[in-house]
């Protein structure tokens, strides 16, 4: 969830920036673990994309739970457009999806807990309005021109921008749905390693959990339809990032990427001003077009480095992107695939070895594999598949080292990881088994895959 951010003062000094990011650095026994996910919200009647109003819309659902479920408002320009409770917040994503950020916690347990919930509770609004919800990584029916708009500003600039640059920006904003899940880090030579590894690894989270081979009502050729559309928009924030695996790396070469892509907005008096294509190292000498002679705040720093959108990012923790929305099961798969490499020393060592001398052509190479074929996929001789294996070997050993055990003490974290274990021994991705049930029992009815994939 990204909405506008509030204080911080003025940023006087260029090292600010750096030392912003360096603010999110914690010892290891305050990590934790922040999980999100998107879905598509639809009418089983029609089988049509929830619209924001009516009787049953989403604004129908945020005011539900608010109403039933102790909620608090978000509002912008007096429109309800989110919610927070108990530090996690619900939002929405241009096109409607409905976005769980979940609050910071200590296990996989605890994640599994919230989104357990957090499903509950949108299943009894949804219910009473002859609505669902559906886990997949890209709309497999619907055409963009049937696509809600939700009435915030971001996205009222970014529409028209996203059309200018790439090819598929419109489709990533309103047809996709990812989970993600977010980490810290106790230092920077902590977070460097971590990037690194999210990075070259991301692949491997995208071919495990793909889950968008439709589009447009048709098989659309990829496995992971959603991480296609990230090759292929605005590349001036998204990728691979071969500047993060050069000597010297850390905080400062992170904020002079950040610097130099375009902005989007400023946020002042509730409202976005439209700041796009300008330059934020104009802002911090006070020639900002948008906002001719006042500088930025650390608020608008923070602000401006939500819009960028590589495959893994920095904010004051590190965001692993690359996975498209699923079932239940993936929703803790996910987070528990990324702690046990990351969280445990050995498993984040071995993970660094197991990647070593890959190069920019590797990572990008199997970057696209894993949209294209999924666990099938292979470039430069490493076959996903393989990779999986080895990569989930080594989450599973991290979890065990963690010894994170449920509250009734039965049962660890490495159990998160089960899904993708059966994924790796049958080589068959969430894709894989859509495209077999469409191709067979489903005899080409894509209607199927609505309740097939409702929470």
């Amino acid at each position: 969830m990204s909405i506008p951010q509030q204080g911080g003062g003025p940023i006087e000094r260029p090292e600010q920036m750096a030392e912003y990011v360096a603010s999110g650095e914690k010892p290891r026994d305050s990590w934790r673990i922040g999980t999100e996910h998107e879905k598509f919200g639809f009418t089983w009647d029609t089988l049509k994309p929830l619209p924001y109003e009516g009787e049953r819309s989403i604004l129908a659902m945020l005011e539900g739970l608010r109403d039933r479920f102790g909620w608090e408002e978000i509002r912008e320009s007096g429109k309800l457009i989110g919610l927070s409770r108990d530090g996690a917040n619900v939002s929405l994503e241009p096109g409607g999806q409905l976005e769980l950020s979940g609050a910071p916690v200590e296990t996989i347990h605890d994640t599994h807990a919230e989104t357990i919930r957090h499903l509950d509770e949108v299943r009894a609004i949804a219910d009473g309005m002859n609505a669902g919800f559906m886990g997949i990584g890209a709309a497999p029916v619907w055409h963009q021109d049937d696509m809600p708009m939700m009435p915030k500003g971001r996205y009222a600039l970014m529409t028209p921008y996203m059309q200018k640059v790439g090819t598929l920006g419109t489709q990533m904003m309103y047809r996709t749905c990812t989970v993600q899940v977010n980490l810290d880090y106790a230092s920077e030579a902590d977070m460097v390693q971590k990037l690194r590894v999210a990075l070259s690894l991301q692949p491997v989270a995208t071919a495990l959990l793909a889950n968008s081979p439709f589009l447009d009502g048709r098989p659309n050729g990829m496995r992971s339809w959603r991480a296609h559309i990230w090759q292929n928009l605005d590349a001036a924030r998204t990728g691979m990032l071969p500047f993060v695996f050069e000597d010297g790396f850390g905080y400062e070469a992170w904020v002079d990427y950040v610097l130099d892509v375009p902005m989007y907005f400023v946020y002042r008096d509730g409202k976005y001003i439209d700041a796009l294509g300008q330059s934020f190292r104009d802002f911090l000498n006070g020639r900002l077009p948008a906002l001719p002679g006042e500088l930025p705040t650390l608020s608008d720093w923070a602000d401006h480095m939500t819009t960028v959108f590589p495959e893994a990012r920095i904010k004051k923790y590190i965001e692993m992107r690359g996975a498209d929305c699923g079932p239940l099961s993936h929703l803790s798969a996910l987070p528990a695939l990324w702690v046990g490499l990351t969280y445990d020393q050995g498993a984040l060592d071995a993970a660094t070895e197991l990647t070593r001398g890959w190069t920019h052509d590797t990572r990008e190479g199997l970057r696209r594999a894993a949209a294209r074929d999924g666990l099938a996929g292979e470039h430069d001789g490493i076959r996903l598949n393989d990779l999986a294996g080895k990569v989930l070997t080594l989450a599973e050993a991290g979890l065990a080292a963690r010894a994170r055990r449920s509250a009734d003490g039965a049962a660890d974290e490495v159990g998160y990881l089960a899904v993708l274990r059966d994924r790796v021994e049958r080589g068959m991705t969430a894709a894989d088994d859509l495209l077999a049930k469409y191709h067979g029992e489903w005899q080409g009815d894509l209607s199927r895959i609505y309740a097939e994939t409702a929470y």
